[in-house]
């Protein structure tokens, strides 16, 4: 098993919301929108326009946040200006980390059967603290990140790397993730069992639909589900899997 962190195992949604309404109504910044949700949106497109950037090699991890900041506020900060915004930002962000109610159950299911993994198109340093923090790092064997390996998702390379890092073949590999392209079909692509963990119920792209291995139109299909609850019953209808735990 590999796992995706942000929005699959770890609610970065709900905690970037919270945490940006604290930090904006300690800098005093609410009052130039017309509520706190619009101030809200116009932060996570702003954070997913920069992260695009930073995915295709146009800009470092600090370059993204900095430029973030740069952005929603329409200032010219120099760097160690935007640093102090976003660490601020950071503290109250950090306060409302939390994993998924769902998280801990499938990981204690699967923790006989099945060994893990994590894959992120972020950077080590973030994201092993993160796990850290919330409890799970010893759960998985290796914890690769995009930042390091020199290739993001949905570049087949990333997923083979986990791959390897587990001493497995794709095909013998799944992967859960939360984006529909990046995750769901990058790691179809390269061959995994792919996992759509779809929470909101998006629109599916082309292709993916809710269905067990037997309903799959064709080999790089992602499987989509709506809850983590559901997952040990899907790999159990996968012969594929099912390799004893060496961990620990």
């Amino acid at each position: 098993m590999v796992w995706d962190i942000d929005d699959t195992l770890f609610d970065y949604t709900t905690a970037d919301r919270a945490g940006l309404r604290e930090h904006l109504a300690a800098e005093g910044l609410l009052d130039g929108y017309a509520s706190a949700e619009q101030a809200l949106v116009r932060w996570r497109e702003i954070t997913e326009q920069q992260w695009l950037r930073f995915s295709a090699g146009e800009t470092d991890w600090e370059g993204q946040r900095r430029d973030r900041v740069r952005v929603f506020t329409g200032e010219t900060l120099t760097d160690a200006q935007a640093d102090a915004w976003f660490d601020r930002y950071i503290g109250h962000y950090e306060a409302a980390w939390a994993l998924f109610p769902d998280v801990l159950p499938v990981l204690d299911t699967l923790a006989g059967t099945h060994r893990h993994a994590v894959l992120s198109n972020s950077t080590l340093r973030n994201q092993d603290r993160k796990l850290r923090i919330l409890g799970v790092r010893d759960r998985f064997e290796a914890v690769l990140c995009a930042a390091e390996l020199g290739v993001h998702k949905p570049a087949a390379e990333a997923f083979h790397a986990a791959c390897e890092a587990l001493g497995l073949p794709a095909h013998q590999v799944a992967y859960v993730g939360d984006h529909p392209s990046i995750d769901g079909q990058g790691a179809a692509d390269a061959g995994l069992f792919s996992v759509w963990i779809d929470r909101a119920g998006a629109a599916a792209p082309a292709g993916a639909a809710r269905r067990g291995p037997e309903g799959r139109r064709g080999p790089a299909v992602p499987h989509r589900i709506a809850s983590l609850a559901e997952l040990p019953a899907l790999l159990r209808a996968d012969t594929r899997f099912g390799a004893p735990s060496t961990f620990g």
